[in-house]
Order: structure tokens, then C-alpha cells, then sequence
């Protein structure tokens, strides 16, 4: 898959709350779809559906124990939405940096206005 397809799907998954909140889970270890749907106030066949999109977007991956498939956490869809991210920091540090210029040379500094009357 390209890197856009990635991001594309990555991003999509990433747009629901519940399923950023599974991820957030899946971060500290891996969980059953019960514990993942634990926190919410939706039917399991919803859970799976947003497991299901997760999956999909190869965020996560299911295993084999016994008879329960835990999910798991893999990282490597979000390391290429980092790179992407990156790629902007140049700009947006040097507009920072520009606003604070802007900031710190404003000639009239706040409060010094009743003063001038």
C-alpha cells in the first residue's frame, strides 16, 4: 500500500473518538475486545465494528490465546501519520517564531495606553 493509502486509512480510523480511546488503551497492553468495549455504552457488535476499522487500518492486530482473540497495538501506521507531521514542523516552527517577534517588538507595551493621555 502507498504511503498516502496508509495515512488515508490511518487518519479515517483516527477520526472517531472511540476508537482513538481503544488505541489509548491497546497502548498500555493488549486487551480483549470485552475489555476494550468495557468503557463504552455501545453494543458489542459496535465494538467490532470500530475494532474492525482499526484492524483495517492495520492499527491494530488480533492474535490467537486459547479461545480469545486479544488485540494488539501496532504503532507502524502511526509512525508514518509522525513522519507526515514532520515534514510541516519547519513551517509552523518558523511562524512561531515569527509571531513572537511580532510580540516583542509591539512599540506600545499593554497597560502603557492610560498613561499617554
Amino acid at each position: 500500500m502507498s504511503d498516502a493509502g496508509i495515512l488515508d486509512k490511518t487518519f479515517a480510523a483516527l477520526a472517531h473518538p472511540a476508537r482513538r480511546a481503544m488505541l489509548a488503551r491497546l497502548a498500555a497492553g493488549d486487551a480483549t475486545v470485552n475489555e476494550l468495549a468495557a468503557p463504552f455504552d455501545m453494543s458489542l457488535p459496535a465494538v467490532s465494528r470500530h475494532i474492525k476499522a482499526l484492524e483495517q487500518a492495520g492499527l491494530i492486530v488480533r492474535g490467537r490465546n486459547a479461545q480469545y482473540r486479544p488485540c494488539k497495538l501496532n504503532a507502524e501506521p502511526l509512525n508514518a501519520v509522525a513522519s507526515w507531521a514532520d515534514a510541516y514542523r519547519s513551517i509552523w516552527e518558523a511562524r512561531f517564531n515569527r509571531l513572537e517577534s511580532v510580540l516583542q517588538h509591539q512599540e506600545t507595551p499593554a497597560g502603557d495606553e492610560e498613561h499617554e493621555s
